[in-house]
């Protein structure tokens, strides 16, 4: 029982429950240990059940009681065949508690039971402790905190509640470059300057929805590039850094091509179609905002329209030409009085400077009508050179036209001329058709000629490609297979390294004196001792069949005997008195030997009866009724107590 207790044991840690290393066996178990056994094991096993029975026993013998009966009621729920009541757990049996604990650890899930073959300690015991706790609440249907009665306190707690705001966070990375001067400068960075992800929130309370977002950013980017590799970086036959390269690239070309058509002018513009000078205007207002439309049309227009429309008439340039110079006259003129006009107050009175005002209000009039000018002119233009782009296409299209009619004509031309000599031309025309269908023939014969061997090439070419395709969607298949073999691999080695570093750690908590060889003679001195027992049970089995088998042959001879002599005596017994009496003896002798074997068989009985009376004597006492009794007796004294209390509060006014 030794070795079995201590199993029970090591399973009860696996699944949480705290044991400590005093307690050896399930005999040293108390009330609140196997309640907490029994709980942690219900709950791993169905935690919807589990989740809520409590794990240690209230103070209230009243609620001891019911914690006893929903226990009772949950192991019978999961398959527990045996009797079981509260009496199970508030006056517990080693027995009845050893066979519970073993059914619990035998129905256990898979997962546990693989989990209980690693290693125990205090990181892995609270990991799944947090587990099964997180479990336990998704089970649990939430109630809004005004609908909450107090029997909701233990799963649902009112705390704090904060909405779900989430900020950018730098984490450190291992970052693998090819150069170790720009890695050792993101490590000193990190190292030195980074401060930790709680110091780069403003607020607490965005911590865990700050790390959630990121850490789902980061799944959903890895799954994404997953999904793209499988499904076309396989099939661009690149390496990882080739393909994110070639991505890279094309990127920065198509963000270069939008930049570049937003920026740019269209391609009317570039060819002088209309609405060029509104896009111009329109980009120009975009950047500078301040100028006027008509400020950009004049700025400019003139060296812009020379070098992009070359076929403009020179005489609209030269006059264009003309009023700008005479404009710029006018604009000099005005800057040259505006500055003179200071000098000239402080010489003159205030006639002149009023005079100098008229003046220069007229010149303002004056430069006001050639701008117009210039604005109608600009006008002017631009309706001319939609003429003359019209101008331009009917041309090239009566161009075409004249080029066609100049084609029929020397068609007809052509006709007209050979008309005097028809039959002569008839003639040699049907020659030349001649002539021209037998050079058809000759030219389809030769390439048939050279067609049937290019075909021939082209068949066999277009199976090697199928081929080649099959082949290369074949490796291509097999590429994805390994990747995933890979995938898997990789989490297998991660999980048998986690593995690894739990068994490292336990070893080195482990004491030193103990050697593996112990644990390995301990085991092989109990499989001996097995075997040793088998074999005196066998070997007793196959004396008490031999004893039954020479007992009962001996019991047949004796029976044959006695009749064959009762047989032989009695045939005497009538001729001779002394016969009379042997036969009288024997008859004696007969009844009680018989009497003796059924003494011995009876004997035996009562021996039998003594052992199991003895066994059941050495039940009851590991039972420990007089203790159990004992505590029936208290605790149904602190029932009438709280019974009475409770009589009492009822009767107060």
């Amino acid at each position: 029982m030794e070795e079995v207790d201590k199993i029970l044991i090591h399973a009860l840690k696996q699944v949480g429950t705290g044991l400590s290393e005093e307690i050896e066996g399930v005999k040293s178990f108390t009330s609140e240990l196997i309640v907490e056994a029994v709980v942690r094991c219900i709950r791993v096993i169905d935690p919807g059940l589990g989740s809520a029975l409590p794990t240690s026993l209230p103070p209230g013998m009243s609620a001891r009681f019911r914690v006893g009966m929903s226990l009772a009621q949950a192991c019978q729920d999961i398959g527990y065949k045996g009797e079981i009541g509260y009496q199970t757990f508030l006056y517990s049996s080693e027995t009845e508690i050893r066979s519970l604990l073993m059914f619990l650890v035998e129905k256990l899930p898979r997962e546990s039971a693989a989990a209980s073959d690693q290693p125990t300690g205090k990181s892995t015991i609270l990991q799944r402790a947090i587990a099964s706790a997180i479990k336990a609440q998704l089970v649990v249907p939430w109630l809004p905190p005004n609908c909450r009665l107090p029997l909701h306190g233990e799963t649902q707690t009112s705390g704090v509640l904060y909405s779900f705001h989430s900020q950018r966070l730098s984490v450190a990375h291992c970052v693998k470059d090819s150069g170790n001067k720009p890695q050792k400068e993101i490590r000193d960075y990190q190292r030195e300057f980074l401060p930790p992800v709680t110091a780069q929130l403003s607020h607490n309370a965005s911590v865990v929805a700050s790390i959630l977002e990121r850490h789902t950013a980061e799944l959903s980017a890895a799954q994404e590039w997953d999904n793209e590799w499988n499904s076309q970086g396989l099939l661009s036959r690149l390496t990882p850094q080739d393909y994110r390269a070639r991505k890279r690239t094309r990127l920065h070309k198509r963000i270069e091509e939008q930049l570049r058509s937003a920026a740019l002018p269209s391609a009317e513009s570039a060819f002088g179609a209309l609405g060029s000078t509104s896009d111009l205007s329109d980009i120009l207002q975009a950047f500078k905002g301040s100028a006027s439309s008509d400020q950009i049309l004049t700025k400019g227009s003139h060296f812009s329209h020379s070098q992009k429309f070359t076929f403009t008439q020179v005489h609209n340039d030269s006059q264009l030409m003309c009023r700008h110079s005479i404009l710029h006259k006018c604009v000099f003129v005005c800057e040259q009085e505006v500055e003179t006009a200071p000098s000239a107050v402080r010489q003159t009175d205030v006639d002149k400077h009023q005079s100098q005002q008229e003046e220069l209000a007229s010149l303002q009039l004056q430069f006001q009508q050639l701008c117009s000018d210039v604005d109608q002119l600009t006008t002017d233009m631009k309706h001319m050179r939609v003429t003359n782009a019209q101008v331009l296409d009917e041309m090239k299209q009566r161009e075409l036209q004249n080029r066609e009619e100049e084609e029929k004509i020397q068609v007809k031309k052509k006709s007209i001329d050979l008309l005097p000599d028809a039959e002569n031309n008839l003639l040699k025309l049907q020659g030349l058709v001649e002539a021209s269908a037998k050079r058809v023939v000759s030219l389809a014969s030769q390439w048939e000629k050279h067609r049937a061997p290019l075909i021939d090439q082209h068949r066999s070419l277009k199976e090697i490609c199928s081929h080649q395709d099959m082949e290369s969607s074949r490796k291509l298949s097999e590429i994805k297979v390994l990747h995933d073999k890979i995938r898997v691999s990789t989490e297998e080695a991660k999980q048998k390294e986690e593995i690894y570093k739990q068994l490292v750690s336990q070893l080195e908590n482990l004491p030193k004196d103990v050697s593996r060889a112990a644990y390995t003679q301990r085991i092989l001195e109990i499989v001996s001792n097995i075997k040793k027992q088998k074999e005196e049970i066998t070997k007793i089995l196959c004396d008490t069949k031999d004893l039954q088998k020479e007992i009962n042959s001996l019991t047949g001879k004796l029976d044959r005997t006695f009749a064959v002599t009762d047989e032989l005596v009695f045939k005497d017994a009538k001729k001779d008195e002394s016969v009379r009496k042997s036969y009288k003896y024997l008859a004696a002798l007969h009844e009680n030997c018989s009497q003796l074997i059924q003494t011995i068989e009876d004997t035996g009985t009562i021996l039998r009866e003594i052992r199991d009376l003895e066994e059941q004597i050495e039940t009851e006492n590991s039972n420990k009724t007089v203790a159990n009794l004992e505590r029936i007796v208290e605790d149904y004294k602190a029932i009438r107590q709280e019974n009475s209390a409770l009589a009492a509060k009822v009767r107060e006014p």
